[in-house]
């Protein structure tokens, strides 16, 4: 089959240009080989990153039709079927398939398809991704842990740093000081190792602004995107609950957090963003502080469209509703 591959071109600090390039391709061919045979029969010039060609580096992560994966781990049939079912069959008869290929989002292009991804390695290290000092001091015998405490550790231990979540966080594009969600699944593989002796230093860090677990929007698209099914957004929500078991109601922010984010849903079956963060940092409009600064970050998602400005509520509100009342009333009865 001919598939007409688009990849937006670009070098640094220049304008991305759209070049195309037909290949007669297999369904199992892999966007890789794709990548590839371009780079070897057409093009030379192409850039990108590439290594273990088996879902085990995360070295070729890119965009792929509009969403971050991994190039060896997506084929040529299975995108062009996911397209098909985006698109109306008439729009599909009697042309040829497309796959347009970009840069990761998020980071600054060095050329082509490859980014610069120094922020992406800052952040992680901003989390300390590794077990407390005290731990790593060389035992008599080795580190012993059981089946149970091992197994706390394996959803986040898959991760391969492959960027993909941190190329469509919508937090990172209007927040630069959140570290990312690659960084906070690590520093939950932290706060659950058992042998790690800083975990109470560890949420106070986590716990601060907006650069920690609170500067998640929680919009799903780095558990959607993940290639390991690591589920950041899981891990984030995870480190929020333990820290809100260890502090009091009067600790403010982090309890308002969890209250406000109840209340919205509550009222309109799922969050107003515009709301949020307005009840959470500006405290219901009595904290002029916190308001004044929502400016710089309100300016930002005004300027890349995304601050909402009307907002919906969801089918099935009376319901969830009804659930949520449903579940208070029992907590009450138990208290």
């Amino acid at each position: 089959m001919e598939v007409l591959f688009k990849v937006i071109r670009q070098q640094h600090n220049s304008s991305p240009v759209l070049q195309s390039y037909l290949l007669e391709v297999e369904p199992g061919n892999t966007i890789l080989d794709c990548l590839n045979r371009i780079k070897w029969e057409q093009d030379g010039t192409l850039a990108y990153r590439k290594n273990c060609r088996n879902t085990i580096c995360g070295s070729c992560a890119m965009r792929i039709n509009g969403r971050s994966a991994l190039a060896c781990k997506e084929n040529v049939g299975s995108e062009i079927t996911r397209l098909q079912k985006m698109r109306s069959p008439a729009s599909s008869e009697n042309t040829i398939p497309e796959i347009t290929i970009a840069p990761l989002g998020n980071m600054p292009v060095i050329k082509d398809l490859v980014v610069d991804m120094s922020s992406f390695w800052n952040n992680l290290e901003a989390v300390t991704p590794y077990v407390s000092t005290a731990s790593r001091q060389v035992p008599e015998r080795e580190f012993l842990q059981t089946p149970q405490e091992r197994s706390r550790l394996d959803q986040t231990g898959n991760c391969i740093m492959c960027g993909a979540c941190y190329s469509e966080c919508n937090a990172r594009e209007v927040n630069s000081d959140f570290v990312g969600p690659h960084a906070l699944a690590k520093a939950y593989r932290m706060v659950a190792d058992s042998r790690d002796q800083d975990t109470e230093n560890r949420l106070e860090n986590y716990n601060e602004g907006t650069k920690g677990v609170w500067g998640c929007t929680r919009c799903l698209y780095c558990d959607s995107v993940c290639p390991m099914e690591v589920a950041p957004l899981e891990q984030i929500t995870k480190i929020k609950q333990e820290i809100l078991s260890r502090k009091q109601a009067s600790d403010g922010r982090s309890i308002r957090h969890r209250k406000v984010l109840v209340e919205l849903v509550k009222e309109g079956g799922w969050i107003d963003e515009r709301k949020f963060g307005l009840h959470v940092v500006g405290n219901y409009f009595r904290d002029l502080r916190g308001l004044l600064s929502l400016a710089p970050l309100g300016l930002k998602m005004i300027a890349k469209g995304k601050f909402p400005l009307s907002f919906e509520s969801s089918e099935g509100t009376q319901q969830v509703r009804s659930l949520i009342e449903a579940v208070q009333e029992t907590v009450e009865t138990r208290d």
